[in-house]
């Protein structure tokens, strides 16, 4: 069968709040993959949205991808591709990305050197090309990572971490990386990411299960998980997800951290921080670092309280 990809092409802000609107839709067809990138370096305001199907676009196809745009969606062009893998194909050349002392990269896209900086060693994640969000690429993920980052070298100490929205994996491998005898949950909405964070656990050495230094993956909405549930309360929690989630989910994660852990936020764009701060201060949590990578804000809270002695 043909594979066949669909263009449109509008601002930056435009696409960006179509990719949004795509974000916080319950339901999707999965087989219908959408990308998006800025026309060239030196047009960064001019964006393209990309959906590649495996199958001649219907009628239906058509008005599922215009309705990202509201009532006012660009002109559509729709061209069939070579036989190839183009949901693979789609992410399979990108740079590797740098963030922090981490190198994330597809296995067939390694950097031929590493190297972090001072006296740290580079540590490298290996992301292929997956339908699920989170390879590194997007401004929010990358931000992460250098929160992350910057966590350790403040002396943070995680024993019990939790990713939220997880997709691939990545920060929560990461995550690991500098806790590597921390408690590890993941959890996503999305069944797909079950098998890809399994997958590429096994490719970045990431050991499965209960205990220090092992992860157990699970698929839940939010915080709504017996597992994520039995092990709290966590002194680390990751939500790379939206803006409104993060308001809704406040509460929840106000109950699931320890006095005195760490909160990172990501997701949001910097028009949306005062809402999602807001509610996290309701939550009982202050902030302590923020970083902002082109529209989008990453936020690090703690959780207000002492934090228990733990021998």
């Amino acid at each position: 069968m043909t594979a066949w990809k669909i263009t449109l092409l509008a601002s930056r802000d435009v696409v960006q709040a179509a990719l949004l609107a795509h974000e916080e839709l319950e339901q999707w067809d999965q087989s219908i993959v959408i990308a998006a990138c800025e026309l060239a370096e030196d047009r960064p305001l001019e964006w393209r949205l990309d959906a590649y199907l495996e199958r001649r676009p219907t009628a239906a196809d058509r008005r599922a991808i215009a309705a990202l745009f509201g009532n006012d969606a660009p002109a559509m062009h729709a061209e069939p591709l070579p036989q190839q893998d183009w949901v693979t194909l789609s992410q399979a050349g990108v740079d590797p990305v740098h963030a922090g002392r981490f190198c994330v990269h597809t296995p067939d896209h390694a950097p031929e050197q590493l190297a972090a900086g001072g006296d740290r060693p580079a540590i490298r994640l290996v992301i292929p090309a997956s339908q699920a969000f989170g390879t590194g690429q997007h401004h929010t993920t990358a931000g992460c990572l250098e929160m992350l980052d910057l966590m350790k070298r403040e002396g943070v100490i995680a024993r019990n971490i939790a990713d939220i929205g997880t997709g691939t994996g990545l920060l929560a491998f990461a995550a690991m990386a500098l806790w590597p005898r921390a408690l590890a949950t993941a959890s996503d909405i999305d069944d797909v990411c079950l098998q890809v964070v399994l997958d590429n656990a096994a490719l970045n050495h990431v050991s499965i299960g209960e205990g220090p230094g092992r992860l157990v993956m699970t698929i839940a909405t939010g915080m709504e998980s017996p597992i994520l549930a039995s092990r709290t309360p966590y002194d680390l929690l990751i939500a790379n997800i939206l803006a409104g989630p993060l308001v809704d989910l406040a509460a929840d994660f106000g109950r699931a951290v320890v006095p005195g852990g760490n909160l990172l936020l990501a997701g949001l764009l910097t028009t949306q921080e005062q809402g999602v701060q807001r509610a996290a201060f309701r939550s009982g949590f202050r902030l302590a670092r923020r970083i902002v990578r082109g529209d989008w804000s990453v936020l690090w809270l703690r959780k207000r309280g002492v934090r228990p002695f733990v021998l």
